[in-house]
């Protein structure tokens, strides 16, 4: 295949508790390989709690709102043009701290599985599960 145009409305949408996804490139979409990019909207005071991703990197820009955002126990602001990068294993952890909609785009690699994404839920465990109570 020569490459893919992805209209916005043929991006598979997924509706969370937390945030809407949008499948912007995975193996599912694209049959992409070295990279799943998504588009996440948070709802204001929602977020995605402490996880890593065991074999992939993860490179998240926001597009509008205010987000907090954590690498490991550092915790920072970010806002329109900011963006974090997270090397494999590294915990992490984004909350909307905003009144408004808060929205991503995700750019993790190697793809994982079909989907594209793999993760590690640590939010129940010591630290993480206590860390923003700590930070306030």
């Amino acid at each position: 295949m020569p490459g893919k145009f992805i209209l916005k409305d043929d991006v598979r949408r997924d509706e969370l508790e937390i945030l809407r996804l949008g499948w912007l490139s995975n193996p599912a979409s694209t049959g992409a390989s070295k990279f799943t990019v998504l588009e996440g909207t948070f709802f204001p005071g929602k977020g995605h709690g402490f996880h890593y991703h065991a074999d992939q990197e993860e490179l998240i820009y926001v597009v509008s709102g205010i987000v907090e955002h954590w690498i490991e126990q550092e915790k920072r602001i970010l806002g329109p043009g900011d963006s974090v990068f997270m090397p494999p294993r590294v915990v992490h952890a984004t909350f909307n701290i905003g009144t408004d909609d808060a929205k991503v785009v995700a750019i993790l690699g190697p793809c994982v599985g079909d989907m594209g994404v793999e993760q590690v839920d640590v939010s129940g465990e010591a630290p993480w599960n206590g860390l923003r109570a700590h930070a306030a």
